[in-house]
């Protein structure tokens, strides 16, 4: 281990896996560790009986669940959308050859008290029961607009120059209810909060063509695909390319302690005694809990269900995004639900996560509208940990530290942080533009 790299990488989560791919793929000499015996941190995959362990303490789940082995549950599960960031980023490390996709079934969002598939055509607004007759025709046309709006054509713009026009104005101008305001904003443009609707509409617009293309591309039950078995197989991927571009990974080291010189600067990492030489790290908030600080807390339950959320029209795999309006509450709350149909649960059983920023101490009661849309589980767990940002200044230390994952369950604000991060790691922008056919899933 007594050797020089040019950036060691602590924690082997999601971020952590991509930016180590990134830089490997880029030529960087990269080692990559974890204090922990298996890959994920916080983003870990868990089979029944480890489940079982971290929420209930006991070695062993009831027999009744199924075997252990056919359980592979994301402590972070987010959906990708299929032309998205992430999906390219992955492409571009040719990553994808280790790893297979499969379409998810259903996007639905909650609305008026139901749970109501996401309309983002002309067609499907015209279909939905989530808007009256006339509401339909104005979201039509909105759509309409937003899927032929292009960006280097100012004949598709209307003689509104979205840049400087915000959302709300944009919006006012097709008379849009604000129901329809809602789901648009946290449902197809995946909006964490209503911020955006004072800002230039640009950004919206695209986030919804973003997600009609997405849902064009999968045959169109949603915009969303997930790895089999999980996310689980995006770190040992990783660690694959990572190793076939000269990279090297250990897990199970102890400490990891991130040595400083006398202005501040990294230098390396100890572990064991041994002391790796480096000029940069890049870790999650754990390994330098000193350089970063709380933000906020995500409360959330993981079920086991031997059906699919009613309402969804059987998904077997499925996101629905309950926009904060409709609770009354700061945060939206976030439904995710996955199955054996993504070979993450053994036959005819479910996993379902709800997740919500907390903003009370209780979680139970405060999932409370996420879990009723579930119906009946056979075993439901409840966590709420903290979320932390970096405080530090790169510039200075030589520390790239990513902020905790929120309670999102689609990938959009964490490829947007690997991709910020990237960039003051090496000064430059990712090229995302990629030949999208290499992800293709199983159906396709």
């Amino acid at each position: 281990m007594d050797e020089e790299y040019e950036v060691i990488v602590l924690g082997t989560g999601l971020k952590e896996c991509i930016l180590s791919g990134l830089l490997s793929v880029d030529g960087v000499k990269v080692l990559h560790m974890d204090r922990n015996d298996y890959y994920g941190g916080e983003s870990t995959s868990l089979n029944l009986n480890q489940l079982w362990k971290k929420f209930r303490g006991e070695d062993k789940a009831p027999e009744h669940l199924g075997a252990s082995r056919d359980y592979n549950v994301d402590m972070m599960p987010k959906f990708m959308m299929g032309n998205g960031k992430l999906v390219r980023t992955l492409i571009h490390t040719d990553v994808t050859k280790y790893l297979s996709f499969k379409a998810v079934d259903g996007s639905y969002v909650f609305v008026k008290g139901k749970v109501q598939k996401v309309p983002v055509t002309p067609m499907e607004a015209l279909k939905s029961p989530l808007m009256g007759i006339f509401e339909k025709r104005r979201a039509g046309k909105f759509f309409s607009y937003v899927q032929d709006y292009d960006e280097k054509d100012p004949k598709t713009h209307n003689g509104m120059d979205l840049t400087k026009l915000t959302t709300k104005e944009l919006i006012a101008k097709f008379g849009l209810d604000e129901n329809t305001i809602d789901f648009i904003g946290h449902a197809v443009a995946l909006h964490t909060n209503d911020q955006h609707l004072n800002q230039p509409a640009l950004d919206t617009v695209m986030r919804m063509k973003l997600y009609a293309e997405s849902l064009a591309r999968f045959n169109g039950t949603s915009p969303y695909i997930y790895p089999l078995y999980g996310l689980g197989e995006l770190p040992q991927a990783f660690a694959r390319l990572s190793a076939v571009y000269g990279g090297t990974y250990m897990l199970n080291k102890p400490e990891c302690k991130v040595e400083f010189d006398e202005e501040g600067k990294v230098t390396g990492v100890t572990s064991e005694g041994e002391t790796a030489r480096c000029k940069k790290i890049v870790c999650d908030p754990s390994y330098l809990p000193n350089k970063v600080r709380k933000i906020g807390r995500v409360a959330r339950a993981i079920a086991i269900m031997s059906h699919p959320i009613p309402n969804t029209n059987d998904s077997h795999s499925v996101q629905v995004i309950i926009p904060q309006k409709q609770l009354a509450r700061k945060s939206d709350m976030y439904v995710f639900c996955c199955s054996y149909s993504h070979n993450v649960a053994p036959k005819g059983k479910f996993i379902a996560f709800v997740s919500t920023d907390a903003e009370t101490d209780n979680p139970q009661t405060e999932l409370k509208a996420g879990i009723d849309l579930l119906g009946p589980v056979d075993e439901i767990f409840f966590d709420v940990y903290d979320r932390y940002e970096p405080v530090n200044e790169p510039a200075l230390d030589n520390c790239f530290i990513s902020t905790s994952y929120d309670a999102t369950t689609h990938f959009e604000t964490t490829v947007a942080d690997v991709l910020n991060m990237y960039t003051l790691i090496t000064g430059k922008q990712l090229d995302l533009s990629v030949d999208l056919s290499a992800a293709s899933t199983e159906e396709e």
